[in-house]
């Protein structure tokens, strides 16, 4: 093969076994590679109504055939498993380093499964594979591990693993590349740490080789150069990261705010990627060979918040921050640092104590319970929080389930502000109603991640749509969806297409992807031929979420019911009636959005 490696390393941790398999050349071409391949394996092998954090449940980290590539932000790699937040499908997304150097090792996937009586980690130096104990970084944070382990290997290699939010089956807990690089979202942490798996070492020189060696790096250049020309006309991306989305989402009345209760935020300019890179920005830092550099290295010097080390991104700014009701950026800067190293999705644990502090406000929850008071705005409570959260300590135990089971815990299941019990990201969909239809219809549980229509509705890019429309949404999210589907699948970042690809030429992105996959693997992959895979992909997750329980796709009350009360989307909610038998049409499914025959066998599902 081409690009791929073709191989799959299996581990079993129950006996401290590992295998290797060959991979269908069929299922690589339908399936493409990462995020595909993954949840292919994951259908066919795993239960779908399993327990997440059962033995049974598989952990699987894949790689794409751009991954450790020529292909500008070819270095990404999937976390796919059963989410123990959501009970779902899970598939979190990862950059830095860490996706390259495992492509390096000659395998394409990491396929882990059973448990390991004791704690365990993975060694693998190509051919040279090993399942070490890792009974003595049992408890340590993540920067601690990843030095031990870098001392125990080759300091040359690069590193994933869990903190103690993983160790402590904390339901947002990440799984942490680089030291501050997560794949984040719906508790994969949880599943690698209820395996006794604390960490990964990837080492090697194996680089795929490509099919039409000069035809890739010459079109790997083109994309490059247009990439860095556009960058050159002034990125906010660039020179803030995504920092720099407060000041937009605020300005539409979108930024979650005291946990949704608002969309506006008096503080937002005081938390910005203005003000932190006049505060703490030493440098951008890019992932391996990205030409792009969207992350942030950042030191605080003071004397209570003080640390170094990477963001905080626009996600964690707004739950962490306005969510939160916190315009301190010094401590919020600080919290993220601290997710960061005990292994915790930013996203998910900042609107979870944002729902704990509506609650404590409101009286629902008890003083006693919490053991401070927890009001929004409080800074220092926040931090607390966390790490009670990490270590399930006192009211840190009911916070680490996430905020539905917490707000249901009290009796207010509506406080959470949850899609199949997933927080949600940093946009209101009732001034942004694609991203309702978004949220509500993911697979994986609410997520910007799934298809990011707000790049249409907030950012203009490649067109601006009007947010407050329901018209032609429908088409639009399943598009998005498929697109990013397809990204995921060919070890590329997304935000190669924000810049780039999501053109006012629909066809650009998958000819330009189709290209780079032929160039790379050897088949003559059309245009349309990665769309198909990527609608595909899409509809196999639904499946496995279907069987898994999930059946409704909703809202939370606050979003349906409850219009906004001030901001340029004042008085709006959320229009998903609408939207949805709409969107179900599009997709191909029926009434109650289950696929149809019809749409299965087109797919060769």
């Amino acid at each position: 093969m081409y690009g791929w490696h073709g191989k799959i390393l299996r581990i079993d941790l129950t006996n401290l076994k590992t295998s290797v398999e060959e991979v269908d050349p069929q299922m690589a071409r339908d399936y493409l590679g990462g995020r595909g391949w993954a949840i292919r394996y994951l259908y066919d092998e795993v239960d779908p109504l399993v327990d997440p954090l059962a033995p049974e449940n598989k952990l699987i980290f894949a790689t794409g055939p751009l991954t450790a590539t020529t292909a500008p932000t070819g270095n990404r790699y999937m976390v796919v498993t059963k989410s123990p937040l959501t009970g779902a499908v899970a598939h979190s997304n990862s950059g830095g380093d860490f996706p390259t150097w495992m492509k390096r090792t000659g395998f394409d996937m990491f396929i882990f499964e059973g448990r390991a009586e004791k704690p365990v980690y993975l060694w693998v130096n190509e051919d040279q594979v090993e399942i070490r104990s890792a009974e003595h970084l049992w408890g340590k944070d993540v920067p601690a591990t990843t030095d031990a382990l870098l001392a125990e290997t080759n300091p040359k290699s690069k590193v994933a693993c869990i903190g103690p939010a993983g160790e402590n089956l904390v339901l947002m807990a990440a799984i942490m590349n680089d030291k501050h690089r997560a794949a984040a979202r719906s508790g994969v942490g949880a599943v690698m740490g209820s395996k006794n798996l604390k960490g990964v070492v990837a080492y090697g020189r194996k680089n795929p080789a490509f099919a039409d060696d000069e035809a890739m790096r010459k079109l790997s250049l083109t994309i490059a150069k247009e990439v860095g020309a556009d960058i050159k006309k002034g990125s906010s991306l660039r020179e803030y990261g995504t920092a720099y989305v407060p000041q937009v989402t605020n300005t539409m009345g979108i930024l979650p705010t005291r946990n949704f209760q608002s969309g506006v935020f008096e503080g937002a300019d005081r938390i910005d990627g203005v003000a932190l890179k006049e505060k703490y920005l030493i440098r951008p830092k890019p992932c391996y060979r990205c030409p792009i550099a969207c992350g942030r290295l950042t030191a605080v010097d003071d004397e209570k918040y003080g640390g170094k080390g990477e963001g905080p991104e626009y996600e964690t700014i707004s739950s962490l921050g306005s969510a939160c009701g916190v315009d301190n950026l010094a401590a919020l800067t600080r919290a993220n640092y601290w997710c960061n190293e005990l292994g915790m999705d930013t996203i998910s644990a900042g609107m979870t104590i944002a729902a704990a502090m509506e609650m404590y406000e409101k009286g629902y929850i008890p003083e006693e319970d919490i053991g401070q008071p927890l009001r929004f705005g409080d800074a220092d409570a926040v931090i607390a929080m966390l790490r009670k959260m990490a270590y399930r300590d006192g009211f840190g135990d009911a916070l680490a389930e996430g905020s539905y089971r917490l707000a249901e815990k009290y009796g207010h299941p509506e406080i959470a502000v949850t899609t199949r019990k997933q927080e949600f990201p940093g946009y209101d969909p009732r001034g942004s109603q694609g991203m309702g239809l978004l949220y509500a219809t993911s697979n994986k549980g609410a997520s910007h991640m799934e298809g990011d229509v707000a790049y249409e509705e907030v950012f203009g890019v490649p067109v601006k749509d009007d947010p407050l429309t329901t018209d032609g949404k429908a088409e639009l999210v399943a598009r998005f969806q498929n697109a990013f589907a397809l990204i995921d699948s060919s070890g590329l970042c997304v935000f190669l297409a924000v810049r780039y690809v999501f053109s006012k030429d629909r066809m650009i992105w998958p000819t330009r992807l189709a290209q780079l996959m032929s160039h790379t693997t050897g088949v003559e992959y059309a245009p349309e031929e990665v769309l198909t895979a990527a609608e595909r992909i899409y509809n196999l997750e639904r499946l496995f979420l279907l069987k898994a329980g999930s059946t409704v796709d909703t809202l939370p009350p606050r979003m349906l019911n409850e219009p906004l009360p001030e901001g340029p989307a004042k008085g709006r909610v959320a229009e998903l009636d609408k939207m949805l038998p709409e969107f179900y049409e599009v997709r191909g499914w029926d009434e109650n959005g289950v696929p149809t025959r019809e749409k299965l066998a087109e797919l060769g599902l």
